[in-house]
């Protein structure tokens, strides 16, 4: 445990040094609002750059206030999660190519404590910039649109924070397996553009495939209600990613005894 938690705060500290603590959140709060004040205020914007030609009309539909909720998760899913990914593929890989990995395990620290604790500090550093950054999103959609109950937001986060750790889990594998950062960032793109076109073909019959997690968040806002496949979505991709984490023991393990 003593190891666990010296890991845990040099992670922390490099997080403080290279000031992760600041910007991470502060990129995350700019995604979540990018897209409800961008809707809200496009008729304002338009005017101010000299608004439509003579005659043209441009009518914005309005929007349900859970459906604005759900533009800032898609730009998380779209840059945040690349930031998770490019601020994660060094985490293993980068210390083995640097030899530090070899320096610290050779204290020495079991494998399964060294890649637990850099996954916690990961998890820590990027749900606290999420769920900051919803709890803006979720301020201003309530102030412009309308009311959105706290439990449906809080609901929101706990369940999309499930997608944020496989993704992290994800690149740590392959962190693990790679020892080229930026390899890692490619695969670990390329997967999750893969599970995303997989879903998409097999959508109807993958009803509890990670990426549906999404489109069953809005259900729930929709019905006020947890819908079942949301459940069962969840448990699938909590599975897998300590199914991911187990996997980065054995491989880093193997690739350090080799």
């Amino acid at each position: 445990m003593k190891q666990f938690m010296t890991i845990m705060r040099k992670e922390f500290l490099e997080y403080w040094r290279n000031f992760s603590w600041i910007w991470v959140p502060v990129v995350f709060i700019f995604l979540s609002i990018m897209d409800p004040l961008t809707t809200y205020y496009m008729p304002i914007i338009l005017d101010s750059v000299g608004g439509l030609p003579e005659g043209a009309v441009f009518e914005i539909p309005e929007l349900p206030a859970p459906e604005v909720l759900m533009m800032s998760l898609s730009e998380i899913s779209m840059f945040g999660v690349l930031i998770i990914i490019l601020l994660t593929m060094g985490t293993i890989a980068g210390e083995r190519k640097s030899g530090i990995a070899e320096l610290v395990l050779v204290k020495p620290v079991k494998y399964p404590i060294y890649i637990t604790a850099k996954w916690l500090a990961k998890i820590k550093l990027f749900l606290t910039a999420f769920i900051i950054g919803m709890l803006v999103s979720w301020y201003y959609v309530n102030l412009l649109f309308d009311t959105i109950p706290f439990t449906d937001w809080l609901l929101t986060v706990i369940f999309y924070s499930f997608w944020l750790v496989f993704v992290v889990s994800l690149t740590i594998f392959y962190s693990t397996l790679l020892k080229n950062p930026g390899l890692v960032a490619a695969v670990s793109v390329g997967t999750l553009i893969g599970m995303s076109i997989i879903n998409s073909i097999f959508s109807h019959h993958l009803t509890w495939f990670p990426n549906s997690l999404s489109s069953h968040i809005l259900e729930l806002h929709k019905s006020g209600s947890i819908p079942s496949e949301l459940w069962g979505t969840a448990f699938v991709t909590i599975v897998l990613s300590i199914g991911l984490l187990f996997l980065s023991f054995f491989t880093f393990q193997k690739k350090e005894l080799a």
